[in-house]
């Protein structure tokens, strides 16, 4: 039934209508001007129904994708291996308290997962060992005044309480840098870096600029280094627990996909680049840290990848955090992080993610790009 006849009323080119102009027409009052036929009118109506379908697919896209990218399978950790692990700050891994996820390698090196480690026993552990943590971050161009505020405020507050601590600020304007008030024993030194034209070339002269501080006063002041981005914040405690000679962050955006779909460089006259068969996960640029010493080795890694990818002229697709996949998958970290250490709002609810410590402010990249 018509829809028009279902509300009782008659449109232009409705049935009702058109019977009427068939009576004109048998009264010698002319030809009918009757409207689409029943096909017509039901093909009509289904392409109205898949555009607003396609448009709403539009709209919601990427939260369809990723309540459906919320169904596949992390894994587990073997049973045989949890006993086996163990972990210099936190004693034995708590395996069992995340059965749903994958807590371990197949390397051996563990996950970090809330609830799989006592936060005490690694405060107590970094403490009696008088550890200083260096926290690097490159605040440069608008990034500064968006961002390194909230940054190092919420670090006072979540980063490693209690311990020591000296943060490397990197920027092109010393003075722009805001006051922060510091708790005992942390400092705060500012470091001069060039303004580079681009954007990406700010991202991948990370390297050889921490490169040479690791190999400097950072070195030579800090135990154990963690580099960041700056535009995220810490939300829950960021400590001990997180320290190893090699920490690499999976990427919260990429750690349920298939080894096949992850974003490595492919371009085979890139220094960063990997076959379809080689990777682990795909790890996130904006978290990653470990000694002094592993960081000198990965540093001196990118710097000497990106630069030969200079000489060819090409470019990786995702710059330093490209070339610094290609490391891990040659030198593999003995730990993770799990998306719990850096997480963002933009991805739906995920039931595995507890108490993120770490997320992504808001990327105004037209803003601060420009």
């Amino acid at each position: 039934m018509a829809l028009g006849t279902e509300l009782g009323v008659s449109w232009p080119g409705s049935h009702g209508s058109c019977r009427e102009q068939e009576g004109q027409r048998q009264r010698g009052l002319g030809k009918p001007t009757c409207g689409l036929s029943r096909a017509k009118k039901r093909l009509l109506w289904r392409f109205f129904l898949s555009a607003f379908g396609f448009l709403g697919l539009y709209c919601y896209r990427f939260i369809i994708i990723r309540l459906i990218e919320g169904s596949i399978p992390i894994g587990t950790c073997p049973t045989a291996i949890m006993p086996l692990l163990r972990d210099n700050f936190t004693g034995v891994l708590h395996h069992w308290a995340r059965p749903e996820v994958l807590t371990c390698t197949s390397w051996g090196a563990p996950i970090i997962w809330d609830g799989t480690f006592d936060p005490h026993v690694a405060q107590k552990e970094a403490r009696r060992r008088n550890l200083t943590i260096g926290l690097t971050v490159f605040a440069v161009g608008r990034y500064l005044e968006k961002y390194l505020e909230h940054f190092l405020v919420s670090a006072e507050q979540h980063f490693m309480v209690g311990q020591n601590v000296v943060y490397y600020v990197f920027t092109d304007r010393l003075e722009a840098v805001p006051y922060v008030a510091l708790g005992q024993g942390r400092l705060l030194r500012v470091k001069p870096v060039q303004r580079e034209r681009r954007w990406q070339d700010v991202s991948m002269a990370r390297m050889p600029t921490l490169h040479e501080a690791l190999g400097g006063q950072l070195g030579q002041e800090a135990d154990f280094v963690f580099c960041l981005d700056v535009d995220q914040y810490f939300t829950g405690n960021f400590g001990p627990e997180v320290l190893a000679d090699l920490v690499a962050q999976l990427h919260a955006w990429h750690y349920r996909w298939p080894r096949w779909l992850l974003p490595y460089e492919r371009d085979k006259r890139s220094a960063a680049a990997l076959s379809l068969s080689e990777g682990d996960f795909y790890y996130h640029a904006a978290v990653f840290g470990g000694s002094v010493a592993a960081l000198l080795k990965l540093t001196a890694h990118c710097a000497t990848g990106q630069q030969l990818d200079r000489k060819r002229g090409i470019e990786a697709l995702w710059h330093d955090e490209s070339h610094l996949n290609k490391f891990f998958w040659l030198n593999k970290p003995t730990k993770l992080l799990s998306p719990e250490f850096c997480w963002t709002e933009e991805i739906s609810w995920r039931r595995e993610i507890h108490h993120p410590r770490l997320l992504w402010a808001p990327k105004e990249y037209t803003l601060v790009r420009n």
